[in-house]
């Protein structure tokens, strides 16, 4: 055991909408069971990966799409405090997820543990035009973004831009609500910036940024996590190799990398606005000007943190539970070298990135260990479970992707 956690503290994945293949969850459930922490998590059904590890204790088969009332869903949680019967720590595994929880402190403070914070600041965070206002407040680069409020808007945007431009939905919950675009997508010129935005309606819920242009960029990653004083427990940074939709989408390849100025970045920012518990980082290095430039900022755990753990083996969901549990978090450097593969779709991604022109400089040679989202030889269910799952409708979904990149007018993008 590389940590003692208090065993009598269960854990539970919360999750809103339909994503049953998220191996984060996965991971997070594998991270705290096997230190002997009961583990519950909110399921689609009762054929998910999470579903099927030998460290669930009980699946809440409870399927939800993230558009619901607030209410509801509070209700919900508190019927599966409720089951659990004793005190949980919370785990979010989507800004949903993040936001319901810093708003309705109050009401889940009985059944459940998890980081405070000011209530309203996690969905600022998660709000993209939010998170521009709060690096512009703090001096943390991000790239030239606009906000239009109408068509008209968008068509003067569009008469000035320099193309390719990045469309993103503004808000969490409207994504799930009122998605404008499928994510976050790359619009190869003024055309296809106006046909897309016809279907935006008078309000439009997106932002329009600035690409960087992969040839001149890296993607870096900044996993964390912070006590109630926002002083970091742990704090890892590591470079994205590959990802899926490619340059836009879910990490599918990347290695820890040490990044002291990438570190003491995150460090600052987070400590400026005062957050507290996990966050996921997103940020590319723009060669032009030398500068990391913030791109997302997810106030929870991120899909790819079991890429990171310290050589005291904690990881952010650990150092999260050790420190609602009033337990210590042991002090260790991270395991620089190490690398992360997401099996279903680091191959895909491979294939893409071969002509793409980016490069990771920053990237080790070779790996000094690997973990992989799926396989796991003590769990190998869940890698089985995703095979079925994924093999029929992936693969479709993969070739939709993979002709819509081609096409160039945008590049859907998952944020989970």
């Amino acid at each position: 055991m590389p940590v003692e956690a208090d065993r009598d503290v269960p854990g539970l994945i919360v999750k809103f909408g339909d994503y049953p293949l998220h191996h984060g969850g996965v991971g997070a459930i594998r991270s705290l069971g096997r230190l002997g922490v009961p583990m519950y998590a909110i399921t689609e059904d009762a054929y998910t990966p999470a579903a099927s590890s030998r460290y669930l204790t009980r699946a809440f088969v409870w399927p939800t799409t993230g558009a619901e009332e607030p209410a509801h869903l509070i209700e919900g949680l508190q019927r599966i405090g409720r089951r659990i019967g004793r005190p949980a720590v919370l785990i979010p595994t989507d800004e949903e997820a993040a936001v319901l929880i810093a708003e309705h402190q109050d009401e889940l403070a009985g059944p459940f543990l998890f980081s405070r914070v000011d209530p309203a600041l996690p969905r600022r965070l998660a709000s993209k035009q939010g998170l521009h206002e709060l690096c512009a407040e703090h001096g943390v680069p991000s790239p030239p973004t606009a906000f239009p409020r109408s068509y008209d808007e968008i068509v003067a945007f569009a008469d000035t831009a320099r193309f390719p431009v990045v469309a993103k939905n503004r808000e969490a919950f409207v994504r799930r609500r009122r998605p404008a675009v499928n994510g976050t997508t790359r619009i190869a010129g003024r055309e296809a910036l106006l046909a897309l935005a016809r279907d935006w309606g008078e309000r439009p819920g997106v932002i329009l940024q600035e690409y960087l242009p992969r040839e001149e960029a890296e993607d870096w990653i900044v996993h964390a996590c912070f006590d109630a004083d926002s002083v970091p427990l742990v704090l890892f940074t590591g470079v994205k190799v590959r990802s899926w939709p490619p340059h836009a989408g879910m990490t599918a390849n990347a290695y820890v990398v040490d990044n002291q100025e990438l570190a003491d970045l995150a460090a600052r920012f987070i400590k400026e606005i005062g957050f507290s518990g996990v966050i996921d980082l997103d940020l590319r290095f723009d060669r032009r000007d030398g500068q990391y430039k913030l791109l997302d900022f997810n106030p929870r755990m991120g899909a790819q943190f079991r890429l990171f753990e310290s050589d005291s083996g904690v990881d952010v969901v650990r150092a999260m539970h050790l420190n609602l549990t009033g337990r210590p978090v042991p002090d260790g450097e991270q395991r620089a070298g190490r690398r992360y593969i997401v099996e279903n779709i680091d191959l895909p991604a491979l294939l893409a990135y071969r002509r793409s022109g980016y490069t990771t400089p920053h990237a080790p040679a070779r790996a000094s260990e690997t973990e992989l989202a799926w396989f796991a030889g003590d769990d190998p269910l869940p890698f089985l479970t995703m095979l079925a799952r994924f093999v029929r409708p992936g693969a479709k979904h993969l070739h939709q992707l993979w002709r819509t990149s081609r096409r160039g007018a945008g590049t859907p993008h998952t944020t989970r």
